[in-house]
């Protein structure tokens, strides 16, 4: 009964598609519609920064089963622009949780449909590459026309930097969770790029002690520090336009520091070492993704949200592709010869996802030299 008393809602993309639902969270939102075939982990997903400025749609038919709270959030609030889902569920099977799916999203305002045919939809993306879209309570022919001028003016993923929208302003110290392996502290200092919270915290639970950066950080600024490793974040956007970034990532390769980048922070290893990037037509977004570790033959599945890739045939001597996704033969993974530089495109925190890539956070540690 309360699903019929929900007002229409609707999704336009910029090709003219039209896919009409039910609107559970009023609004309405623009940006680069993509598809993520997660069965669970809604809630980190809402709230990876890497998010910004897109509309997520679900594959999976039912969203919300489990309920929401504070302990599955990957950040301080979602960064998804809009959320689409065949079906929310109002009523979550989970003595924690704290609030329903769609009131959580009303809470903080994520315009948000269901009853939509997400199989037609996801298919409609897959053939066409993620595009531009607006979800919106706005259903009338007058609202449509607007809507469909607007949404044409909007600025397209290619050659948008959003690291500054998402990034910290200062710097934060966390202290370790557990003793680690090492028998020491090594304090690592990692590059907020729209860092999910996970990242840090598998760093702590190996005894490491970490510094937040805020993504404009100087490399001066970390060796002042004194860091005895430096990982790179995740972050949302193109990393082609962040040339202040990628420079100051380039001195610290100079510096010889041990360095561990993660899905942006591996294109941005990639640019700085003389590499480019492109953009994919759909994006990698899931936690069912194949990956290759090429140095033992292991295959992992992985957790990924990216919409670029590192081009291999860009890639200068004495880089060496170390993974690579056995979907579609993208580069997964770089690493630079005889120095403890490294990056895996994919995300090894696995939140949402597998734990198969965990072992990833010992490498990197395991490379610093003890002092």
């Amino acid at each position: 009964m309360q699903t019929q008393e929900l007002r229409e809602g609707l999704l336009l993309l910029e090709d003219g598609s039209l896919f009409r639902g039910l609107c559970h969270s009023p609004g309405t939102a623009f940006g680069e519609v993509v598809f993520n075939t997660s069965m669970t982990g809604y809630q980190e997903i809402l709230t990876d920064p890497s998010y910004r400025r897109q509309i997520v749609v679900m594959t999976q038919p039912h969203i919300g089963n489990y309920g929401t709270g504070d302990e599955m959030a990957e950040s301080g609030r979602p960064w998804a622009e809009g959320f689409i889902a065949r079906r929310f569920t109002e009523q979550a099977s989970n003595h924690g949780s704290e609030v329903d799916m769609p009131g959580y999203l009303r809470a903080h305002r994520v315009p948000a449909l269901s009853a939509i045919d997400t199989r037609a939809l996801v298919r409609h993306l897959r053939d066409q590459g993620a595009m531009r879209g607006v979800v919106t309570d706005q259903t009338s022919d007058d609202d449509l026309r607007r809507l469909q001028e607007e949404l044409l003016q909007q600025p397209t993923m290619k050659g948008r930097g959003l690291v500054s929208e998402v990034t910290r302003r200062d710097e934060e110290i966390l202290e370790p969770l557990a003793d680690g392996e090492l028998g020491w502290t090594p304090h690592i200092g990692l590059f907020d790029f729209g860092a999910k919270g996970s990242i840090a915290e598998q760093l702590r639970l190996r005894g490491a002690r970490v510094t937040l950066l805020p993504a404009d950080t100087s490399a001066e600024r970390c060796l002042e520090a004194d860091f005895d490793g430096i990982m790179l974040s995740n972050g949302p956007g193109d990393p082609e336009p962040l040339t202040d970034i990628i420079e100051t990532v380039r001195q610290l390769i100079a510096s010889d520091k041990p360095i561990f980048g993660i899905c942006l922070g591996h294109q941005l290893l990639g640019l700085a070492l003389g590499g480019r990037t492109y953009k994919l037509k759909f994006g990698h977004h899931g936690g069912n993704q194949p990956v290759q570790d090429l140095d033992t033959g292991q295959v992992t599945i992985t957790s990924q949200n990216h919409g670029f890739a590192v081009d291999e045939s860009s890639l200068p001597e004495g880089v060496r592709i170390t993974h690579r996704n056995l979907n579609d033969q993208t580069v997964e993974g770089l690493a630079v010869a005889d120095r403890p530089i490294f990056s895996v495109q994919y995300h090894p925190e696995a939140a949402p996802g597998p734990h198969d890539s965990y072992y990833l956070f010992d490498r990197f540690l395991s490379s610093i030299p003890s002092r």
